[in-house]
């Protein structure tokens, strides 16, 4: 069980397509209130132009996760279906900016190894998973550094800590089992009058080991801030260390914060593997797959995350996720300490 448990499927026998968008409106899970932002800048929405309807035909059983598959009864001729249409007028605020209702934002992700140290440092990059490829963020893990520490930058040649592009960081533990994403605020040390400068926490991720240590399954945590009424993410400024994302959850002060898990996979006898079911969008296995998911409502996936090539990997999400979010949290699960594949 121990060997077979490392591989995830990328579909399962499962006949029902995703409705849960019709059912309910997803935005009720994730509002918490919380006060409004203050500094309100006045953003433009993003207007989904030709938005994907989120019902797909869902795949029928694949037995091997590495063959592309083509399902049987589906009605899409692509092997992987691309992002709808959206467009980024401003790339700094459309990567902060939640996904627009409805719509699920279709990205990739490729790893780049060549070069000198990228063996031990990749850059990674992400772009949108459509005809024109839109860049979206590039990002990397900084050498020097005590802990696990990737910046992560909306200019694919500009990777410094002290440039204008520099847009967040994912910093983890000394343990390498819990990560936390900043915008790129000050440093509390740095703090102004009124505390508007001092760097937001947009997500957390805990990494469980399970009896086979991190081999099978993973088990992953995801902690977010909420959404207030106007469905803008209520700002988290931790003034000390023992303020943040990860502080509040772990004590039980789930004010304005919101938890997500990772879709348990099931065992599959005919596979001799554990399956997820990603609608064609996955089709190597890995221990990287994950979807993750609201406990209320686990039929609506908030961001879904695999393996399609050696380097490279589809990356979806959904409201209320940005692409900063959603970005850090598929760098996480490339760190070294959970790497074992």
């Amino acid at each position: 069980a121990a060997t077979s448990s490392d591989e995830e499927d990328d579909s399962d026998s499962s006949t029902k397509p995703i409705r849960s968008e019709k059912k309910k409106n997803p935005a009720s899970l994730f509002q918490t209130g919380g006060d409004p932002p203050k500094e309100k800048k006045s953003k433009k929405k993003v207007p989904p132009k030709g938005a994907e309807s989120e019902e797909e035909t869902p795949e029928t059983q694949q037995k091997n996760s590495n063959k592309k598959g083509k399902a049987k009864k589906s009605k899409k001729k692509e092997e992987r279906p691309p992002s709808p249409v959206i467009e980024v007028d401003n790339l700094e605020e459309f990567v902060l900016q939640p996904a627009p209702q409805g719509v699920t934002v279709k990205c990739r992700v490729t790893r780049d190894k060549k070069g000198m140290d990228r063996g031990l440092y990749p850059t990674y990059y992400l772009h949108l998973d459509n005809d024109k490829k839109v860049f979206l963020l590039a990002g990397r893990k900084r050498k020097k550094s005590k802990t696990s520490n990737y910046l992560i930058s909306i200019d694919p040649t500009d990777l410094s800590r002290g440039g204008e592009n520099f847009i967040g960081k994912l910093r983890s533990n000394l343990m390498g089992t819990r990560f936390t994403v900043f915008d790129n605020g000050a440093n509390p040390d740095r703090a102004n009058a009124d505390w508007s400068n001092v760097r937001q926490e947009l997500s957390a991720v805990v990494y469980e080991t399970n009896v086979l240590g991190f081999k099978g399954p993973r088990k992953m945590t995801v902690i977010i801030p909420g959404m207030n009424a106007d469905c803008e993410r209520v700002p988290i400024r931790p003034r000390n260390d023992n303020d943040g994302l990860l502080m509040r959850w772990q004590n039980r002060n789930m004010d304005n914060v919101i938890e997500l898990h990772n879709k348990a996979p099931v065992w599959n006898d005919e596979t001799q593997s554990y399956v997820l079911n990603f609608h064609g969008r996955v089709t190597h296995a890995s221990v990287k797959n994950f979807q993750i998911v609201h406990s209320s409502d686990p039929d609506y996936i908030v961001m879904q995350f695999g393996r399609v090539a050696d380097d490279a990997f589809t990356m979806d999400y959904n409201y209320p996720l940005c692409a900063v979010q959603a970005f850090a949290i598929a760098l996480s699960s490339f760190d070294g300490k959970l790497a074992c594949e």
